[in-house]
């Protein structure tokens, strides 16, 4: 990994950095990603592999997108709901579990995906991965005591 990535994702896990990602990066990431078919964000050059899911919103019906970093499981995405070691799930997440039909943006192109919440077992063998391609999960998995969880998406068919 280079220097600049290094610096960003661990910039990315201090209070500060989750609070940019939080307040001004989740606003304007989605649009410079489309922008520039997945190849910038607001920090520049991808430092993680990234997509922007596109949920129904549990409560109102209406589609909420998010930016995310996944980690690619055959012809799946992994996507944890670590919300930067936050105490509460992220509201994507609720999202997912009550409306699993999605889509996601990656690689320039928009996937209908189903999602499903794996295991604690199945999270148990994939975190050294997860850990391995986005190293942030584990410091944001130390700062709470809540299950983070993990969402397999599947392309339609």
């Amino acid at each position: 990994m280079s220097r600049y990535a290094n610096i960003l994702n661990w910039f990315s896990t201090t209070r500060p950095g989750g609070w940019l990602a939080r307040t001004f990066a989740a606003r304007l990431d989605p649009w410079v990603y489309r922008l520039t078919k997945g190849r910038l964000t607001s920090t520049g050059v991808l430092t993680i592999p990234q997509m922007i899911l596109t949920t129904t919103g549990r409560k109102s019906g209406a589609l909420r997108e998010v930016q995310l970093g996944y980690v690619r499981d055959g012809g799946d995405f992994l996507v944890v709901a670590s919300n930067f070691g936050r105490q509460r799930h992220p509201a994507w997440s609720h999202n997912l579990a009550a409306h699993p039909e999605a889509s996601v943006y990656v690689d320039g192109r928009d996937l209908d995906v189903v999602a499903r919440r794996v295991s604690d077992a199945e999270k148990k063998a994939l975190w050294p991965r997860l850990v391995s391609v986005i190293p942030q999960f584990a410091v944001y998995a130390e700062r709470t005591d809540r299950n983070i969880q993990v969402f397999r998406l599947s392309p339609k068919t």
